[in-house]
């Protein structure tokens, strides 16, 4: 056993009957079930080394996301020394993972059940709006939405596709990007999860729990929509995604809006498919992690859709068209 799991367990006296590994996320976390013979499995989540339990965004964002309220795995315990936590087990199934066994009915009230705690977070989380929570003092301002798609640039273009741009092409491209960050950074922000898919909303107790959240940060209020309904990892049929974005705007008191939201959507999903795709990219060529290449052919398919769709487009598309 991992010398500091088996610490853990002994100084928090929890009596083990396995320990399972888990699939890891992209970070350098590594996360564990702990099966106990007299109570409900709990995870460790093992940092790469010790942590300050009151200074992590994970432990200020979850406070803040149950006291909206919104459905988040519960911090049992830690060690600071360790690196470790010790977190609510919420199971196995994703909803990715659920789709494909899921009935027509229930996958429609599960993606409205995800529409609607996206509702709830940007309504509740403008009222709970104060400095004490990270997420309101950073946001997805023109230097975070520009690093984003330089990091497209890098990781996939230069590393994956392996191009070759000359000094005016990226001079296109960074014009290019100054327009579309401009616009999205000048949008009003809204409490944003961040990451909010399919593989990040776990199905536990017939309820979605929010997971991987620590940086939630300010953003369009497109964004947490896009992340679910542009998702690399699901295919949505375009039926479907109009009906969410109506019933998004329903929730949100937006009717009649429609035009112009779809029309933020896209744009927002052009940034942010973008930025999927560096870090497919990085995923592959950086951490020689190939399992995100089988999702590198649907999100080019959202991007190049949107490129198509807008005239403003136009130069953008020919610029990265040898490289989707």
């Amino acid at each position: 056993m991992e010398p500091r799991l088996e610490r853990y367990l002994t100084e928090k006296r929890i009596d083990a009957q396995a320990i399972v590994p888990l699939t890891g996320d992209a970070s350098d976390r590594r996360y564990f079930r702990v099966l106990r013979k007299k109570a409900r499995p709990i995870v460790l989540a093992l940092h790469a080394g010790p942590i300050d339990f009151d200074a992590m965004p994970f432990v200020a964002v979850a406070r803040l996301l149950a006291a909206v309220p919104l459905p988040v795995p519960r911090i049992l315990h830690h060690s600071n020394e360790l690196g470790v936590l010790g977190l609510e087990d919420l199971g196995d199934v994703t909803l990715q993972a659920h789709l494909g066994a899921a009935s027509p009915s229930e996958h429609a009230a599960l993606y409205r059940e995800a529409v609607t705690l996206i509702v709830r977070m940007q309504h509740r989380g403008d009222a709970l709006r104060s400095d004490d929570y990270p997420p309101y003092r950073i946001a997805f301002d023109v230097e975070k939405l520009t690093w984003e798609l330089e990091f497209f640039v890098k990781h996939y273009l230069f590393a994956y596709k392996g191009a070759t741009l000359g000094d005016d092409e990226r001079d296109q491209l960074r014009r290019e990007w100054a327009a579309i960050v401009e616009e999205l950074a000048a949008e009003p922000r809204v409490l944003c999860h961040r990451d909010y898919h399919s593989r990040n909303l776990m199905l536990h107790r017939n309820q979605l729990y929010m997971i991987d959240f620590q940086d939630a940060r300010m953003g369009p209020d497109t964004y947490d929509v896009v992340s679910l309904l542009r998702d690399s990892y699901v295919d949505l049929p375009p039926q479907h995604v109009d009906e969410l974005i109506a019933f998004f705007l329903a929730l949100k008191g937006g009717a009649g809006r429609d035009e112009e939201f779809r029309r933020r959507f896209d744009l927002m999903a052009v940034q942010r498919n973008l930025k999927a795709l560096g870090t497919f990219g990085y995923m592959t060529t950086a951490r020689n992690n190939t399992v995100y290449i089988q999702y590198i052919p649907r999100t080019i398919a959202y991007v190049k859709a949107n490129l198509a769709k807008y005239p403003r487009f136009e130069r953008l598309r020919g610029l990265l068209e040898p490289w989707l």
